[in-house]
């Protein structure tokens, strides 16, 4: 499960779809230096997205593939 501490990096290594759901909110993560070192929630946060909106899009596409 992707909680709000999970690395945005070590999330786009295990899951590499999930670039979909960054780029539809507009976070530009596969090439953001912080995306090295900042969680799911700090990105978020950087980008005025709703942490849980966000964590449960990122839940539904893992489960389904």
């Amino acid at each position: 499960m992707i909680t709000k501490e999970t690395s945005i990096n070590e999330l786009l290594r295990s899951h590499p779809l999930v670039r979909e759901v960054f780029a539809k909110h507009g976070m530009g993560c596969i090439g953001c230096m912080g995306a090295a070192t900042e969680t799911i929630e700090n990105g978020a946060k950087m980008h005025n997205i709703d942490v849980e909106a966000l964590l449960k899009e990122l839940n539904e596409l893992c489960d389904r593939k």
